[in-house]
């Protein structure tokens, strides 16, 4: 086991990686910019190292600033987090290259999931279903309407680099189609260049769930329970839970071994994850995309299951050669709190003149900020992900009443009055809702 580890990363997802780093005799090395010093990550880091400016480019973008901080700090491996460099095969290479170890997957895993048009395939070809769509990069507006006619209508338009539904739009006809696809083509430039674009099947009643997985040393591959994902704006998640309410048990276990598959294919190590798309009326789902890296989520299932994933992306990074036998009980709900208008849900950053986390029974807070530090507009705007858990999803919902009650921000805007909105929303009590249902509650 190395000594050492540098978070490549900021805020709640830095701070909880180094608490579990320094729970298991480790020490901790943070990175941050300048905008970031006050920060509770880098106080609670054994060793902290200014990158740049705030400007992500300039500091944690920075690969050179990156591994020279671990060079200067003696730090002998890089957990990426999510977001930044997390999923950047270079980063990965550069990493290893310079001797250090990398806690992630191989880079040649990264890339294969990378571009979703190679990793659809790749899934087809692994026995994994996926949803009638291109199997070639679209290029231009007449070849997506030609792909568009084939699959037929309405058809869901995609960059094929990134994540976190990045450039995601529906198209229902020709016109529609084309504001959709130059709408993915910007996306697409913004991940390196060329416009690559998928077009997939739509599904009218989605849920998007997903399925965390484990790659051990040994080259085993362990799907640790599903996630619902569906309470969405702008195609990105708000709200998660494990288990999903709106799966069978006969569908997970199909999930479940898909996964696994997806994950045996391309020799997965560590932690990653299987997103897919459920069709509430059929019970059936498709593969969506593969993360490879920890997810926003990752607490719902730590909940579930007792695990910490943290601790065991380390371990396999290590070497050490262990089994999994993965036991799901209870139920976890995660609200990622985040500094914008709960109406309009448009960042609204400031400076945090309260903060009161919740506490008690069954309730989890990873937060980035405190009293006093700055909600800038640099980076994403999320500030802590509340997560509750209960024996029972009606249990888990009632805790989660009480704490987002109880949670106290004043200074940036924030979205917990739409988490309360939310939890009293009689499709959202019930566990039948899909991906539309935060655009049908903002109609109403």
């Amino acid at each position: 086991m190395f000594d050492s580890v540098l978070v490549a990363n900021r805020g709640e997802i830095a701070r909880r990686i180094i608490r579990t780093v320094r729970g298991m005799g480790l020490r901790a090395v943070a990175v941050h910019s300048e905008a970031d010093a006050d920060l509770p990550f880098v106080r609670e880091a054994d060793d902290a190292v200014l990158l740049g400016p705030a400007n992500p480019a300039q500091s944690y973008l920075d690969i050179d600033k990156v591994l020279q901080a671990a060079r200067t700090t003696g730090a002998r491996a890089v957990h990426p987090g999510y977001g930044f460099l997390a999923e950047n095969a270079a980063f990965a290479r550069a990493v290893i290259d310079a001797g250090l170890v990398w806690i992630g997957p191989d880079p040649k895993a990264i890339e294969q999931m990378g571009d979703k048009i190679n990793a659809r395939n790749l899934m087809e070809a692994a026995g994994v279903p996926v949803a009638a769509g291109t199997r070639e990069p679209v290029s231009d507006l007449a070849q997506a309407e030609r792909a568009a006619a084939e699959i037929g209508y309405p058809v869901m338009v995609k960059a094929a680099a990134g994540g976190g539904g990045i450039g995601m739009g529906v198209a229902r006809d020709d016109e529609s189609l084309a504001k959709a696809f130059e709408q993915a083509c910007r996306a697409a430039a913004r991940f390196g260049g060329e416009p690559a674009i998928l077009l997939e099947r739509y599904i009218e009643r989605a849920r998007h769930v997903e399925v965390q997985i484990l790659g051990l040393a040994d080259g085993t591959v362990v799907a640790l329970g599903e996630r619902d994902c569906s309470v969405q704006r702008r195609h990105q998640k708000v709200v998660e839970e494990s288990p999903s309410p709106g799966v069978t048990p006969e569908l997970r276990e199909r999930m479940l071994a898909a996964a696994v598959r997806a994950g045996e294919a391309v020799s997965y190590r560590g932690a990653g994850t299987v997103e897919c798309l459920v069709d509430a009326d059929a019970q059936d789902f498709v593969f969506l995309e593969m993360n490879t890296r920890l997810q926003v989520e990752h607490p719902v299932t730590e909940l579930v299951t007792g695990l910490d994933l943290v601790e065991h992306q380390i371990r396999v990074a290590a070497g050490e050669t262990y089994s999994v036998e993965p036991r799901v009980s209870g139920h976890a709900i995660e609200f990622r709190v985040y500094a914008e208008d709960p109406r309009r849900f448009l960042p609204g950053p400031g400076k945090i003149g309260v903060w009161e986390e919740p506490a008690g029974e069954g309730v989890r807070i990873d937060s980035g900020y405190a009293a006093g530090n700055t909600v800038t507009p640099f980076y994403d705007p999320l500030m802590a992900k509340l997560c509750v858990a209960g024996a029972t999803r009606e249990e888990a919902l009632e805790r989660g009443r009480e704490a987002v009650a109880a949670f106290r921000i004043e200074g940036p805007k924030h979205n917990l009055p739409f988490c309360a909105e939310l939890l009293d929303h009689p499709e959202f009590v019930s566990g039948d809702y899909d991906t539309g249902l935060v655009s049908r509650m903002r109609k109403a």
